[in-house]
């Protein structure tokens, strides 16, 4: 009778030990990520506190202001162009990212179900133009700009983003996955080909369709080096450029400038929060397919 509560108490011992370990690896993990998020969130932190301070203590040790003031956000939105450059972002950001994923999405599809000669050389034409960096397009796209007019015009801010080739790219590998029995089943009831494309395929791709809409609009949201090239007056500036015109010879408006920033990242901050599970998923599926 000994024997069995000596085993027993043995592999109690045994399994205790096991629950112990993995304890302390967990929280040795949330350690470090209550580390890492701490790092993450503090600039934002510091900025936002920031903008209700005064010039004179924005750069002072103390976190909090010593008295919470709008002015610096009264001043950015009536005593600037920042509304003007806020709707432009828009604009820019939100027809681009409409623009990518309609016609990515039919570049994709075509160059994965239709059957034509060149179809490969094609793809790896496009695939081909993700390996010149995009400082040395600037200047062939600003002498196309100043030959077509688009100089500080929408056109001209939009046009260079229009159909990426990373997003041709990442539709044809999403299209590639789907079964062709569902486009031949359609073919055979009828449906056009831009029916199938257009009811058949855009549904079945929607994790990507989410994954490059929210990657675009924030890479155009936050575009700098174009934008503050091809627009010339105050006007047609995006809020990236506009804001870089805070800093001049007679100084830099940092209460101006944390204002500014802190009302810039709200349309980013929404599409986080509203399409936080796509983002995440759509990270996952962007390294899977690539």
């Amino acid at each position: 009778m000994a024997a069995p509560t000596l085993r027993s108490s043995r592999s109690a011992a045994a399994s205790g030990s096991r629950t112990r370990t993995p304890r302390v690896g967990t929280i040795l993990s949330y350690a470090l990520l209550l580390l890492g998020s701490v790092i993450m969130f503090f600039p934002f932190l510091w900025m936002i506190l920031s903008s209700f301070k005064e010039l004179r203590e924005i750069f002072q040790l103390t976190l909090f202001p010593t008295s919470w003031s709008l002015d610096n956000y009264r001043e950015v939105l009536t005593g600037t162009e920042f509304p003007r450059w806020f709707l432009n972002s828009l604009i820019v950001a939100g027809l681009t990212t409409l623009s990518v994923l309609f016609f990515c999405a039919l570049v994709g599809y075509t160059l994965t179900r239709l059957r034509f000669p060149g179809r490969n050389a094609i793809f790896l034409l496009i695939l081909s133009t993700l390996m010149i960096p995009t400082e040395m397009l600037v200047i062939p796209w600003f002498v196309m700009s100043s030959q077509f007019g688009w100089v500080n015009s929408y056109w001209g801010l939009l046009f260079p983003g229009l159909i990426p080739a990373f997003g041709v790219f990442l539709m044809r590998q999403f299209f590639t996955t789907l079964p062709r029995d569902l486009f031949d089943a359609g073919r055979v009831d009828g449906v056009s080909e831009f029916g199938l494309f257009w009811r058949i395929g855009l549904p079945l791709v929607r994790p990507g369709l989410a994954a490059l809409g929210i990657f675009t609009f924030i890479g155009n949201w936050n575009a700098f080096l174009w934008p503050l090239i091809i627009a010339r007056s105050p006007d047609m500036r995006t809020v990236p450029v506009g804001m870089a015109f805070f800093s001049n010879e007679a100084g830099t408006a940092w209460h101006l400038i944390m204002a500014a920033s802190a009302l810039a990242i709200v349309p980013i901050l929404l599409v986080f929060f509203i399409f936080q599970r796509q983002i995440i998923e759509g990270v996952v599926l962007t390294g899977t397919k690539g």
